[in-house]
């Protein structure tokens, strides 16, 4: 059945493996949700790399879907919204045409993207955190590896001088908008993602970008001509938006490629777990404490958004800046002006959970077996602990995996320790390698993941904050079981959006949705008030009453806590005695 007429609002989300395109109607209701999966090169150890190029295409192929699927008349869609990783990509100023990150020799010029997940740049993290410069307390006080100004500082560090002075610079948020519609507009979002920027008015800022900063780290080349290859400063040679603000319209290139027509309204996008937070906490949920079904934006205060999908994002809004060791910002105005954003994040989740299962000897019998009962691994999984705990005749699935003491930074810690040295550890290991092992494995992680969440939750509410609930999304929010192991650690209740399997496109959407609401002076309707009118309501998981979990979990937590301390007393150890040697 054609959909009856409407307005339209397309969302786009750049993720880490996939481009989404969502297609939402002036309810929130998605009409339309397609995805096309996006390459990603590893030249060695630790590099990841994507293309513009291949990311476009990939764009343009997953819109064409979902229009196809949602069969409306594309005449009727009044805006488009953009969200992506926070990745490097870098372009040539004087051609527009990507230039390689891939060194030594920097000729695939198709590999023009640093992906957020890249550990290149070691040295220059270091280097950069030495500085002790009083921006890297808008970082949680130390920039991450994860970041784009290490990633700068390595590709000057490796390219010829001549081709680095020929680089510009966009997190690939702005690149995509750049692509869609020919203007050099940045949004606040990517900017302050960038780590170089501190808000004009705040601790003496003038112009945002930090010159002596740049000039310690050895940067000082992208000081010139008033930070041009950043995007310049704002208002002078540059121009940066906050969420969903008017950033343009489709160009006509970009509306053949997109099979849509040109001059459709473009909102200024934002990372891709921002695009989640606008996707999440304007859910209606009626059984909350601090609830009505009439939300306003300071309960929004309250609502900790986890966009939980490769890594996992953990964004709250805030009146007033709140500075918290090792989470990220606060950022003021990238989502809404004169407010504040503060982000913590596990590097790996998703990631850390596929890993656990595919490297356990037990994987390709718990692949055939979930096959053969048409389940996901995940939900198969699931299922077998379910039957071990009746099996066994146990209190509960936690009791199952008592001994089992499992510490995950298997790609370091983003937050809130920011200690990207860290590693995994296990207590409990046997030579078991049965497909209940693996069960016990796969459960130890969920586990991890939700004690770390508790940890974030409580150093940000410990720092000034104040979170009440966590408003989940992305695929993991399927997973019973972890959701529950959330709520019950973090001693509150998870909200599951309608869309939390495409929050952060129905976000990206809503971003379209505020653009067609500008006016003849570029005027929008404030982003807060359509996340209301296109929100759907939430259920809720509370934390569990299950005699022995709640008390398991704290005691879980304090090993969690030794785990994490001795690993670093432990690396200490070693590198006195090396430093004394050498």
């Amino acid at each position: 059945m054609v959909p009856l007429s409407s307005d339209y609002y397309i969302g786009i989300d750049v993720g880490t493996g996939s481009a989404r395109a969502c297609i939402i109607d002036d309810t929130g209701d998605i009409v339309g949700l397609a995805a096309e999966e996006i390459r990603t090169w590893q030249p060695k150890p630790g590099y990841y790399e994507q293309s513009t190029d291949n990311i476009w295409l990939c764009i343009c192929k997953a819109v064409k879907q979902a229009v196809a699927e949602s069969r409306i008349d594309v005449h009727l869609i009044r805006g488009i919204g953009f969200d992506a990783t926070c990745s490097l990509a870098v372009f040539a100023h004087d051609s527009d045409e990507p230039i390689s990150v891939t060194g030594p020799n920097f000729e695939n010029n198709s590999h023009n993207v640093i992906l957020w997940l890249d550990h290149r740049a070691e040295e220059e993290v270091r280097k950069i955190n030495s500085t002790g410069h009083n921006l890297l307390k808008y970082v949680g006080g130390k920039m991450s590896i994860e970041m784009e100004i290490p990633k700068l500082l390595w590709l000057k560090n490796h390219m010829p001088k001549e081709l680095f002075n020929r680089c510009k610079f966009y997190d690939l948020t702005d690149a995509l908008e750049h692509l869609a519609t020919g203007n050099e507009k940045r949004s606040f979002c990517s900017v302050v993602c960038k780590q170089g920027f501190v808000p004009l008015g705040v601790d003496g800022s003038t112009v945002g970008w930090q010159e002596d900063f740049l000039k310690d780290i050895g940067l000082e080349d992208l000081t010139d001509d008033n930070f041009k290859r950043l995007g310049g400063v704002h208002k002078i040679n540059g121009e940066y938006l906050s969420a969903g603000d008017l950033a343009g319209h489709l160009c006509q290139r970009a509306a053949q490629e997109l099979h849509l027509p040109a001059g459709i309204p473009i909102g200024s996008g934002v990372i891709d777990a921002y695009a989640g937070w606008i996707g999440t906490v304007g859910a209606k949920v009626n059984d909350l404490a601090e609830d009505d079904l009439d939300i306003c934006l300071s309960q929004s205060f309250s609502r900790l958004a986890a966009v939980a999908g490769t890594s996992t994002c953990h964004l709250l809004m805030s009146p007033k800046p709140v500075f918290v060791d090792g989470i990220w910002g606060p950022y003021r105005d990238c989502l809404i002006p004169g407010y504040w954003m503060a982000e913590g994040g596990q590097s790996a989740t998703g990631q850390l959970l596929k890993h656990v299962l595919e490297t356990h000897p037990a994987y390709k019998q718990a692949i055939f077996q979930a096959n053969s009962t048409n389940m996901d691994i995940y939900d198969f999984l699931n299922t077998h602990l379910a039957g071990m705990k009746e099996t066994t005749s146990a209190p509960s699935i936690a009791y199952l995996g008592r001994y089992l003491f499992f510490y995950g930074d298997l790609w370091g810690n983003r937050s809130p320790i920011a200690d990207s040295d860290m590693s995994g550890s296990i207590v409990g290991l046997s030579a078991d390698v049965s497909l209940e092992n693996l069960a016990l494995y796969y459960y130890g992680t969920m586990e991890f993941i939700a004690l770390q969440t508790s940890h974030i939750v409580a150093k940000m509410n410990e720092s000034g904050h104040d979170i009440r609930s966590i408003f989940m999304s992305g695929s993991q929010c399927k997973n019973n079981i972890l959701m529950s192991l959330i709520a019950t650690a973090c001693k509150m209740p998870v909200v599951i959006p309608q869309y939390s399997h495409a929050a952060v496109c129905h976000g990206a959407a809503i971003l379209g949705a505020k653009a067609a609401t500008a006016d003849n002076t570029g005027k929008t309707e404030m982003l807060w008030s359509i996340m209301k009118r296109m929100s759907k309501p939430g259920r809720v998981i509370k934390p569990t009453q299950t005699p022995g979990v709640k008390d398991l979990l704290e005691v879980k937590y304090k090993v969690f806590h030794e785990q994490c301390d001795r690993q670093r007393a432990f690396r200490m150890m070693v590198d006195s005695i090396l430093n004394d040697a050498l």
